[in-house]
């Protein structure tokens, strides 16, 4: 299987990644420390007057990587010994300023992506990036959209909206010559094939500094890839002033 972040619909025994990131007056912030974090199934069966989201733990997890200031992740392999198809929540037990509290997180667990048809995969995918223009020395998230471009039918919409989900996706991004400029691609590339990991549905989120980039436009491009499939986006262009 492969390894898919929270909202990228992961199925049973995919390594499953998920986030927490913490702000205090809109800047990222540790918490104290970070006692363990409860992984429960929302199972119908378990419904009773005491426990009204049937919420039965399946496990609990204290090794908890700290990714940048503010930012945690926790990684575990959903086997089919302990996951099933359906609803989770996350409980996050930790510390601010030495006070403990709860912080609770959803997440689901899909079926098998199957498909079946006469046809192959042939259609294409539309890529939007946003913003298009930022001020040197902003620290910005840019925000791609992945919209499948696929004929008007709602099980091969689906179908192609769940694979740009799952699927993988890099950015790459260089400076724009001007017409008496070299191409030198080697020197112009500031990003390269970097994988974007911060995933939501159909939504990539990739934080840029340009404290350090020079002014001028550049074009961005992408990388989508599933199974035997490599879509690589038309450039659009990002400028930088």
């Amino acid at each position: 299987m492969s390894t898919r972040e929270r909202y990228q619909n992961p199925v049973i025994n995919d390594d499953l990644k998920l986030r927490l990131m913490a702000y205090n007056a809109n800047a990222k912030a540790n918490f104290s420390s970070i006692d363990k974090v409860e992984i429960y199934f929302l199972d119908p069966n378990e419904i009773t007057e005491s426990n009204k989201n049937g919420a039965r733990l399946v496990k609990t997890i204290t090794d908890v990587t700290t990714t940048d200031v503010g930012s945690y992740l926790i990684s575990f392999k959903a086997e089919q010994d302990l996951f099933v198809i359906g609803q989770y929540i996350d409980v996050w037990h930790v510390n601010i300023e030495n006070e403990s509290t709860t912080i609770q997180n959803n997440f689901e667990i899909y079926p098998n992506l199957w498909f079946t048809t006469s046809t192959p995969i042939i259609y294409d995918f539309n890529f939007f990036l946003r913003p298009n223009r930022i001020k040197k020395g902003s620290k910005r998230w840019l925000v791609v959209e992945i919209i499948p471009n696929v004929p008007n039918s709602n099980s091969l919409e689906e179908y192609y909206k769940n694979l740009a989900i799952v699927a993988d996706i890099k950015i790459s991004i260089e400076q724009k010559c001007g017409p008496c400029m070299p191409e030198l691609c080697d020197l112009r590339k500031i990003v390269e094939n970097e994988p974007i990991e911060l995933r939501e549905k159909c939504m990539a989120y990739y934080f840029l500094d340009t404290t350090d980039i020079d002014i001028g436009i550049y074009d961005v491009y992408f990388e989508l890839a599933f199974g035997d499939c490599v879509y690589i986006s038309e450039k659009q262009q990002l400028q930088i002033d």
